[in-house]
């Protein structure tokens, strides 16, 4: 077996599904991506589950509560951080309980250190981001976290060859120094590139697997990525401008995985397969890449996490990514 098709199926989601019910999520998720599953998240259920109250969950000797303003640092786990751990349980045994016997890629996802930094207040109201020594301790701590969260997915799914997926939508916000203050009158300053990069690169070397960053924002820093480690990144294809193809056509001969959301993520009329990924195979041609590589390289998902869309779409549009994958290999040109 080649490397591609070890580490990385076809097609996956990105994570959140609509709903509250983790065996139904655990459910859909393993019968619609046989080769790729991923740990669904279920933030209707409240705070906690969704992802940033998810991810703080796992922090290491770092706790947070949940305030009319968002979630804020605590001294103690409280309430919030139970229910939050509660349901990662929850969800971890339903994905046990369909995956007996399973081998091959399964994808955890986790927020990465900037988005979580951009979200989570101090106790004076101010976000992380604007702190550098809060923000470093926040990524040390999510580093710790992520080790024994990952070991805990790999004893329950032995089979698994683990992707972790960081989701950093506030990346760019970061870098471009966008995120608003508590007031919302002024912004944070940017965080230099360099300190970005070493912060992620230090949470990728927690994993001895492969580790994709998602972002369904515009300007994805593919280049900042690349050399932070990550081995894949996973964007929304439609916000794509010729800026970017220059950065991608060199991941992709750089052996990077590109997981091209191409399939929308709100309910909707559904093109046919084919139609969903035809943008994909224009930019492979206008970059003047081999057709041949198109399928190893690329990875078909919704464009954004499915939370939003009713239950019978979201379905649908992860079966949709399953044949568009199949068009794209079976019609790279």
């Amino acid at each position: 077996m080649t490397e591609t098709t070890t580490l990385w199926g076809p097609a996956t989601g990105v994570g959140s599904l609509p709903g509250g019910d983790a065996r139904e999520a655990a459910k859909t998720v393993t019968g619609s991506f046989e080769d790729f599953p991923f740990l669904a998240e279920l933030p209707a259920r409240g705070p906690g589950a969704d992802m940033i109250g998810r991810t703080l969950g796992l922090l290491v000797e770092l706790y947070a509560h949940v305030e009319p303003s968002g979630w804020r640092v605590s001294d103690r786990p409280g309430r919030d951080t139970r229910r939050a751990r509660s349901w990662l349980g929850e969800d971890l045994d339903a994905l046990e309980e369909f995956t007996q016997g399973y081998e091959g890629p399964l994808k955890v996802q986790a927020v990465g250190p900037w988005t979580l930094a951009a979200a989570l207040e101090l106790r004076g109201g101010e976000a992380a981001v604007g702190d550098p020594g809060a923000c470093r301790d926040l990524a040390a701590s999510l580093a710790e976290g992520l080790r024994a969260h990952l070991a805990e997915v790999a004893r329950r799914v032995p089979g698994a060859r683990i992707v972790l997926q960081l989701d950093e939508p506030s990346l760019t916000a970061v870098l471009r120094g966008q995120v608003r203050t508590a007031s919302g009158y002024r912004t944070y300053r940017a965080v230099d590139r360099q300190v970005v990069e070493s912060a992620l690169r230090d949470i990728v070397a927690v994993h001895d697997g492969p580790v994709a960053v998602h972002s369904c924002a515009p300007d994805v820093p593919f280049a900042l990525l690349r050399r932070a480690g990550a081995a894949a990144v996973s964007f929304d294809f439609g916000l794509l401008t010729e800026r970017d193809e220059e950065t991608i056509g060199e991941a992709v001969e750089a052996g990077t995985k590109l997981l091209a959301g191409v399939v929308p993520s709100t309910d909707g009329p559904l093109s046919d397969p084919g139609g969903s990924v035809m943008g994909v195979r224009t930019l492979w041609r206008r970059l003047g890449l081999n057709p041949g590589t198109l399928a190893e390289s690329v990875v078909v998902t919704p464009t954004c996490g499915l939370a939003g869309a009713s239950p019978a779409y979201a379905r649908a549009a992860l079966a949709h990514c399953v044949r568009a994958a199949r068009s794209l290999a079976d019609n790279p040109e």
